[in-house]
């Protein structure tokens, strides 16, 4: 969870509901079709996703920069999941290899350079025959060009934070170096929201084959 989001997240704590993304849901019916047993999860905020893995048998350590999304991740899961507290900009905080690596939306917080080191670390944390997937906001999504454009592509919104939104190209550009095997667009919907359009979301998946 980025730094400028913590305030808000003191106040709205939970404000993201328990149920998993769609995007959670699709990995991991993709992780135990492959077998996968343990996962690193980027950004866990309070461990809604987080949970879903978790259930299905697989185990999971998490990067959160919010203490509190780690103490609320406590709070409802107790220790079911390991957490670094820090940043992912500051990646690899052990030396671990995982068999799959789900890092949802967070990616899209972060600047060119941020991003490429981001997958970049992520990538070095895969095992032989490891699996990561990313999950980033489309230039489809209905939210797309709202507030300040401060680059191609990237947008300030009113509450702070400074979105990138993918387009194919940009899919291609920044995963393909990284054994990138498929890449779909998805509907995710806010499912504390019903009444808010789906959000439009990319689904990349990446292989290390060694």
């Amino acid at each position: 969870m980025p730094e400028f989001w913590e305030k808000s997240f003191v106040e709205h704590q939970t404000m993201w509901g328990f149920e998993p993304t769609e995007s959670a849901i699709i990995a991991n019916s993709f992780f135990v079709e492959k077998g996968i047993k343990n996962i690193l999860i980027p950004g866990i905020g309070y461990g809604r996703n987080a949970k879903l893995f978790i259930d299905s048998g697989i185990t999971v350590t998490g990067i959160e920069i919010s203490q509190t999304a780690i103490d609320l991740a406590k709070k409802h899961y107790g220790n079911a999941m390991k957490i670094h507290h820090g940043s992912v900009t500051d990646m690899p905080f052990d030396n671990q290899l995982f068999d799959g690596i789900f890092c949802y939306g967070l990616i899209y917080l972060l600047d060119i350079e941020e991003r490429k080191k981001l997958i970049a670390d992520c990538f070095a944390q895969l095992g032989s025959n490891g699996y990561m997937i990313f999950s980033v906001i489309s230039t489809n999504s209905p939210n797309y060009g709202i507030g300040k454009e401060i680059g191609k592509d990237r947008f300030e919104i009113p509450q702070g934070a400074k979105l990138f939104f993918y387009d194919e190209s940009s899919v291609k550009h920044e995963f393909e170096d990284h054994e990138m095997i498929e890449y779909s667009e998805i509907d995710e919907p806010i499912k504390n929201m019903r009444d808010k359009p789906p959000f439009k979301f990319w689904i990349i998946k990446c292989y290390r084959s060694k």
